[in-house]
């Protein structure tokens, strides 16, 4: 089953588009979707060095086509995932498929299913509903 995203011009336009979906087993995965040569790529949300976010929800670093891990460096190919400098070379992102028709992206990756836009803690899900938002109406 594939998903609708977004459209290609978006991702260009904002130089990555996050996203989660739901792994096999339930959990949520991030996902980013860059711009390359070819259009479109996604790859999951994480550095193969530590498990450092490459999105943290304002976008990914990028720099002539390449992603940059916000924690040391290591520079990863929009288009191939590959990583030859820095804590992680010799590794490649791990891919998620999708595909663009007519300008639009699709989740075209049985592996797994959209959840929604934006990083796993964005779900819309306010766990604090029963706490207050501010703590002024305490006395002393």
């Amino acid at each position: 089953m594939t998903t609708e995203l977004t459209d290609v011009e978006t991702v260009h336009d904002e130089r990555s588009w996050l996203f989660t979906a739901r792994d096999p087993y339930g959990e949520p995965e991030e996902v980013i979707l860059v711009p390359c040569e070819e259009g479109v790529e996604a790859w999951v949300n994480r550095c193969t060095h530590e498990a450092q976010q490459l999105d943290r929800g304002f976008g990914a670093a990028m720099r002539d086509g390449r992603i940059i891990c916000p924690k040391h460096g290591s520079m990863f190919d929009s288009c191939s995932g590959y990583c030859d400098n820095g804590e992680a070379a010799e590794t490649t992102l791990v891919s998620v498929d999708v595909t663009v028709e007519d300008g639009t992206v699709y989740l075209d990756d049985a592996t797994y299913e959209f959840s929604h836009e934006g990083g796993a803690d964005d779900d819309g899900d306010d766990d604090d509903d029963d706490m207050p938002s501010s703590t002024s109406h305490i006395g002393l």
